[in-house]
């Protein structure tokens, strides 16, 4: 009798299960044990696979997503290549409006996988109708037959993590889980995980991750919007200018923020201590647990899981570029990287 050939149908098989790593250097100074839920690992390169995949699947089986159809979104670049590459292997059109803050090695790969791509001013309100959120509501409207994913405002976003990434941590840590620290953009990663854990153990600390200049924490705080609090940060997909219904904020139980120039430090730090290649959110969540430990936060018998979003590959012109880095004044004397690299003549 023959053995069957080992093989999966498509990508799309590949989405979830990623790892927890342990992790070791970078916290060894820090009290408690430190594990990471390394994203990447994802076909897609991020945690944005779930939703994609989540979200159009749901469509489908309501009927909302036909044959032929144009899925539309708003992203910041992730959901977008994770909407990309589903479109792909169920044959569907997709227009994606991006932030102009998003990276160019992002932009370049959402062309590469065959999206049509609207690049829009970052630095406008979110009820511009230059903002990316309007251009895409306009594109909807517009297209016939189109279906829009609507990733902050849909509850979607929420289930897609609560079935997945949730139990998944849990079953990983064997229901060991003390904290869970994650960064809050659309808030469906942290909310659905939380809802999750929170349901198996209602004593877990989930603790958001906020940039200076988006509005998140003092929301949490208040139930108050303060656009006095809006102003220009670099870092890609965290916190926001306005307040998304995918965020459940009754199952965060506080917020940190966390700057663009110690984040995009830590991400290169977590490359060269722990050889994992992951992106500037990936740098602010472990920024955000440094912090946390500074607090006190943290015991030596707490299980801290941290959401690692996405691969470093995405920032390749961005918090990988010395130029960059320099450009927004990240370098000084005692910050300085270290020249590796010598031509042979």
């Amino acid at each position: 009798m023959k053995e069957a050939i080992q093989a999966h149908s498509n990508v799309l098989e590949l989405i979830g299960n990623t790892p927890l790593i342990k992790l070791n250097k970078i916290t060894s100074k820090m009290k408690g044990n430190y594990f990471a839920k390394v994203e990447a690992f994802n076909p897609g390169h991020s945690t944005k696979d779930r939703i994609a995949l989540y979200i159009i699947e749901q469509a489908e089986k309501k009927g909302i997503l036909k044959p032929g159809d144009t899925i539309i979104e708003t992203t910041s670049g992730n959901t977008g290549f994770s909407i990309a590459m589903v479109s792909i292997i169920k044959g569907y059109d997709c227009i994606l409006a991006v932030s102009s803050k998003s990276s160019k090695d992002k932009i370049d790969m959402l062309k590469t996988m065959g999206a049509k791509v609207y690049v829009c001013p970052a630095h406008v309100s979110a009820d511009d109708s230059r903002s990316y959120y309007e251009v895409a509501k306009r594109l909807h409207n517009e297209i016939k037959g189109s279906v829009y994913i609507n990733q902050y405002f849909n509850e979607l976003n929420i289930d897609a993590h609560y079935y997945t990434t949730g139990p998944e941590i849990w079953n990983q840590t064997s229901g060991k889980i003390t904290h869970l620290v994650a960064c809050s953009g659309t808030g469906g990663t942290i909310s659905g995980t939380a809802r999750y854990l929170k349901e198996q153990n209602p004593d877990i600390k989930v603790i958001g991750i906020d940039a200076f200049g988006s509005v998140l924490q003092k929301y949490h705080e208040t139930r108050e919007f303060d656009a006095n609090e809006i102003y220009p940060y670099r870092i890609e997909g965290l916190g926001k200018n306005l307040i998304p219904t995918a965020t459940d904020f009754d199952t965060i139980d506080s917020f940190i923020k966390v700057t663009d120039e110690t984040s995009a430090h830590t991400a290169r730090e977590l490359a060269k201590s722990e050889g994992l290649f992951v992106g500037y959110t990936s740098g602010a969540a472990m920024q955000g647990l440094k912090q946390l430990d500074e607090e006190g936060i943290f015991t030596e018998e707490s299980n801290i899981v941290v959401i690692f979003p996405d691969h470093g590959s995405r920032y390749m012109s961005k918090i990988y570029s010395d130029d960059w880095m320099s450009q927004q004044g990240f370098f000084d004397a005692k910050t300085e990287t270290q020249v590796n690299i010598e031509y042979i003549k």
